[in-house]
């Protein structure tokens, strides 16, 4: 009879710490979990940015002020424990609300960052590049726009200041958020490359130019043509004149030279300016592309349609096509009807 009360009291006494012990086992499993592999990423921001000067203390600081984590105090042990503070990489991290501790550290941790998309087109002046670059990666627009002015980096690639606009191809690039710029224009050259491939210069050499001056053509067949359609016809124009010795006159260009990009209305008084740009006033290609030139531009140089006009004039139904005439008479009559119908929309300038 004592023999079975005492091993009563045993259960009575284990039973309770068993019970302690299974509650201490699950609080450090359900820590565990969120400590490893729950989802704590709780911000609504796509990226986190860690900066090349940032250091471990104001990564971590940010993660906090920003509320990046749903704990940060399991966060702070978990990259201690993972080795972060040794080990933290600069870049442009993805966040989603699915990312544990574990991806998100380790992501940090080994730099796997996601490189930045980055595409551009119609892009008139230099300035405008650098803002995009700036507002794309870690360098600012100040930093890019340096190296677009610079000559030395320039004559690295085969450039003057003027035509250097020529090697930056629209396209998609994926590249690292924190890319330094010198190694983005590098990206670039390496794209320029690989387009200007043997069929292209071939075409080039037809012409008897070499890609830059392409480039430079396709910018003012891209300022002229608002349709896609129309450009080899444009090119051809303009080839014609170039190949005759004729003044380009191509009022792209004369906006260009005037600094001006609201006028809609060439006047005699914008032609008047001395500017190497001014196609009224000097002969041949201007020293460099007045914008961006784009590839259907610059395809349409290259594979231009072959006529005899050397005069075009906008239509009068503003449709943004153009007129083509072979004689200064069948144009007169062109340019008559579309300053008719610029005085009928009193569109002075």
């Amino acid at each position: 009879m004592q023999e079975v009360q005492s091993e009563k009291k045993r259960r009575s006494v284990w039973i309770p710490v068993g019970i302690i012990f299974i509650v201490i086992a699950l609080i450090i499993s359900w820590l565990g979990y969120l400590a490893v592999l729950a989802p704590t990423v709780q911000t609504d921001a796509d990226y986190f940015y860690v900066h090349s000067d940032d250091t471990y203390e104001k990564v971590m600081q940010r993660i906090k002020e920003e509320n990046i984590v749903r704990n940060y105090t399991i966060f702070e042990y978990m990259a201690k424990a993972m080795d972060l503070p040794e080990n933290i990489n600069p870049g442009r991290y993805r966040l989603d609300s699915e990312m544990n501790n574990r991806r998100l550290i380790g992501n940090l941790r080994g730099g796997y960052q996601e490189a930045v998309k980055f595409r551009f087109q119609n892009v008139r002046l230099k300035e405008n590049f650098a803002g995009l670059l700036g507002q794309s990666f870690e360098a600012d627009s100040i930093e890019f726009l340096n190296i677009l002015k610079d000559a030395k980096t320039a004559e690295k690639y085969g450039f003057t200041t003027d035509n250097f606009f020529s090697m930056f191809i629209p396209n998609t690039y994926e590249i690292y958020w924190n890319t330094n710029p010198e190694k983005i224009m590098a990206r670039f050259h390496t794209e320029y490359t690989n387009f200007w491939n043997a069929e292209r210069k071939s075409k080039a050499d037809a012409l008897g130019m070499t890609t830059q001056e392409v480039s430079t053509l396709a910018a003012i067949v891209k300022g002229e043509a608002m349709h896609i359609d129309e450009m080899p016809a444009i090119a051809g124009l303009y080839i014609n004149r170039l190949q005759r010795g004729m003044l380009l006159q191509a009022d792209p260009t004369v906006i260009f030279a005037n600094n001006d990009f609201t006028i809609r209305r060439v006047l005699n008084r914008h032609l008047t300016i001395d500017n190497p740009y001014n196609t009224y006033r000097f002969k041949g290609l201007p020293p460099g592309p007045i914008m961006m030139p784009s590839i259907a531009a610059i395809d349409a140089v290259l594979n231009h349609k072959q006529h005899d006009y050397i005069y075009m004039c906008a239509k009068d139904d503003f449709s943004g096509y153009h007129l083509f005439a072979k004689t200064m008479a069948e144009h007169l009559v062109n340019a008559r009807k579309f300053q008719r119908a610029l005085d009928e929309r009193n569109i002075k300038r």
